[in-house]
């Protein structure tokens, strides 16, 4: 008899005992369970299974989806003799498409005296059973497109090959393109390969209206958004005068032109293709960097009329140096010498007044080692403080390790010329890297005289310059050896242009490059 009670006893108390003996509450297994699924932790989430099983589809989910990161949001609990269930909203960052939300429920049960989830497909979403699978479908717009400044479109193959250079091309995606830009793409889809149709791809080609669907079936549609044009700052009618000013030269020539006052760019030219030389290239200046040596020569004190001395050579650390041709030219005023291009007057000045930090303040002053954002690939131009007397002479006159481009150098111009280096741009909304930085007002005047000096009666005197020019040439001795080839280097501005122009060991800058600049002048 009193065994039959104990059964009965059993049974009546089987409730309190669940609630006595289970460990946890289904409350904090579902938290455990929503944070490992935020936290694309699969293992945790296995391990709040009533039975252990692989949880594919959420790997699957959020491959096919491009889910960058899931919030699930938990409700109350519902609970019942051993069972339970919590409502969740799931919200989901899709990439490159933006968010999607829904709600679904977490069942659990006891199992081993601990609450679990039972789970099955329809834990990941609502209705779902084993073996669907997430789809995204897409609906693209049409792409939009790359301008100059006055808003025609230079991206429809009829522009010059310099420009194509810059805009790029059209490519059939592959895998690579497709795990970068996400699974809105698909292999074969044109993309944007190479200059602006790369750096602004995903801008110009807008979002596509995509369906998430679950076999077949939508579940919901994320509408897209056209694509936006892209406006760069290229002057047709300079571009056009530059591509005439190269285009018969023999030896590979570039020019960059800058608008002084905005830092913007005009015109980017190479009369070769394949390398970009004209952003890209990396050549030792020369002596269009002795419009730098000057501006901190002048900063420091040095007047355009204060005499100095020209001899056929100078010495400086050990490095013995010379003019080109091995010119002369004695007792002149330091005007005279910067527009004749005097080495033997530039190198002992920087070492007497200057010394490596005040040469590097005035370099970085006009860009160099500064960094460059134009949307394409574009050298940072490079100056290395001086370690000795001997580097710090050679650098004086554009020598040493110091690398620039046409852009750099075009740029360089452009500070003289308004006073303010700015950074070169090439799309006007592009955040830029670096800051404004104001050159001293008293030399920039100054530095404007002598450079004018260069082209009236200077190393620039015979090359067809229009009046009102002001410039520098250079000629950057490179390779080893004792006959070295030259780099052949005019930079300068005129009115609301600077410019830079380098043909590529092209001999002297006075004969070679400064026809170029006055050829594209005379064409604007």
């Amino acid at each position: 008899m009193s065994g039959a009670v104990v059964l009965v006893v059993g049974a009546a108390a089987g409730g309190a005992y669940y609630v006595l003996h289970t460990r946890g509450t289904p409350a904090e297994t579902a938290a455990r369970f929503a944070a490992a699924w935020q936290a694309g932790n699969d293992t945790a989430m296995t391990a709040e299974l009533t039975r252990p099983q692989p949880l594919a589809a959420y790997d699957q989910m959020r491959t096919a989806l491009a889910v960058q990161t899931t919030t699930v949001a938990l409700g109350k609990v519902t609970e019942g003799d051993g069972t339970a269930s919590v409502p969740y909203t799931a919200t989901l960052r899709l990439r490159n498409l933006g968010e999607w939300s829904y709600q679904g429920a977490i069942d659990l049960k006891v199992a081993d005296r601990t609450w679990k989830v039972d789970w099955s497909p329809k834990t990941l979403y609502p209705g779902m059973t084993a073996g669907q699978s997430f789809t995204l479908k897409t609906r693209w717009p049409a792409r939009a497109g790359i301008t100059d400044a006055g808003g025609t479109r230079i991206d429809d193959g009829t522009a010059g090959g310099s420009v194509q250079q810059l805009v790029g091309f059209l490519d059939k995606a592959t895998k690579k393109d497709v795990a970068k830009l996400g699974p809105s793409y698909k292999v074969g889809q044109a993309v944007g390969r190479g200059g602006l149709q790369e750096t602004f791809q995903q801008r110009l080609a807008g979002t596509p209206t995509t369906d998430i669907q679950l076999a077949g079936k939508t579940l919901h549609t994320i509408e897209g958004h056209d694509g936006k044009d892209v406006r760069t700052t290229l002057d047709p009618r300079a571009q056009a005068a530059a591509v005439a000013a190269v285009k018969d030269m023999k030896k590979p020539t570039s020019m960059v032109a800058i608008k002084p006052e905005t830092g913007e760019i005009l015109a980017v030219v190479n009369n070769q293709g394949g390398f970009n030389r004209a952003l890209d290239g990396r050549y030792p200046p020369g002596s269009t960097f002795k419009a730098v040596t000057a501006l901190g020569l002048l900063g420091a004190g040095l007047s355009p009329t204060d005499k100095v001395t020209c001899p056929q050579y100078a010495t400086v650390g050990g490095l013995k140096i010379q003019n080109s041709e091995k010119e002369e030219f004695g007792s002149l005023t330091f005007s005279d010498s910067f527009a004749y291009s005097c080495n033997t007057t530039f190198a002992p000045l920087a070492e007497q007044k200057l010394g490596a930090a005040k040469l590097l303040a005035a370099a970085e002053q006009v860009g160099f080692n500064q960094p460059l954002n134009i949307g394409v690939p574009a050298t940072k131009p490079s100056f290395p403080k001086a370690t000795s007397d001997s580097e710090l002479a050679a650098e004086a006159f554009g020598q040493g390790r110091i690398t620039a481009s046409p852009l750099t150098m075009a740029s360089v111009a452009a500070a003289i010329a308004s006073g303010t280096w700015r950074p070169p741009t090439l799309v006007p909304d592009l955040k830029q890297k670096a800051e404004p930085r104001e050159l001293p007002a008293e030399a920039v005047g100054e530095l404007h005289s002598m450079m004018s000096a260069v082209v009236t009666k200077g190393t620039a005197k015979s090359a067809g310059l229009p009046s009102g020019t002001r410039g520098k040439t250079g000629t950057a001795e490179f390779g080893t050896g004792d006959k070295l080839d030259t780099h052949a280097w005019f930079m300068g501005f005129k009115g609301d242009v600077a410019f830079a122009v380098v043909v590529e060991a092209g001999g002297t800058g006075g004969k070679v490059a400064a026809p170029v600049a006055a050829a594209f002048l005379r064409g604007l």
